[in-house]
């Protein structure tokens, strides 16, 4: 009996384990303009603060407006959890996506969206289109292990640890009856 409740502990253990990381992936907290916030004039950057430090690296942000256009102009800063760019002079009111894809403390990329209203059209005009550009406002999926892989995972490393805990456990009673 105590191989099976020790077997089990340490399937568990081992599962709990290795399951950690898939939980460690940053989390935006808050963003300036704020989320769903309603303003009249622009801001001249961008600014998005997540719940732990972000990686330098391959990080993007990217402002597309109600037009349909970038209004991002400039390279991302990261300075530990917070990351900014800045911004033209915003053009049409309407709808502003700001969307991001970030390098995760735990090292998979996390991608989201946030968004404010600009209420009083301003006068600027969007940056110059690049061929390579790549929509972040619309990037889906994080890039890391899916949720489903961990939990199949679990199954089997309990299932087996359970066989085995039950294989040892009958062997042993049969050698109890013997003696």
């Amino acid at each position: 009996m105590k191989k099976a409740v020790l077997t089990i502990a340490l399937a568990a253990a081992a599962v709990l384990g290795t399951a950690t990381p898939a939980f460690a992936h940053n989390v935006l907290v808050s963003s300036d303009p704020p989320k769903g916030a309603s303003v009249e004039t622009g801001p001249s950057k961008i600014t998005l603060t997540f719940d732990a430090p972000v990686q330098p690296g391959n990080n993007q942000l990217a402002l597309t407006g109600p037009d349909g256009n970038k209004w991002t102009d400039g390279a991302v800063e990261v300075t530990s959890n917070v990351v900014s760019a800045p911004v033209r002079p915003l053009g049409p009111a309407g709808v502003y996506k700001v969307g991001y894809r970030i390098l995760s403390a735990d090292g998979h990329p996390v991608s989201g969206e946030t968004e404010f209203t600009l209420t009083k059209a301003g006068t600027g005009t969007p940056a110059a289109a690049k061929p390579d550009d790549q929509d972040t406002a619309k990037s889906s999926g994080s890039g890391g292990v899916p949720v489903w892989v961990w939990l199949v995972g679990a199954v089997v490393v309990l299932g087996a640890g359970l066989a085995l805990a039950l294989r040892s456990g009958s062997g042993s009673a049969k050698e109890d009856k013997k003696s």
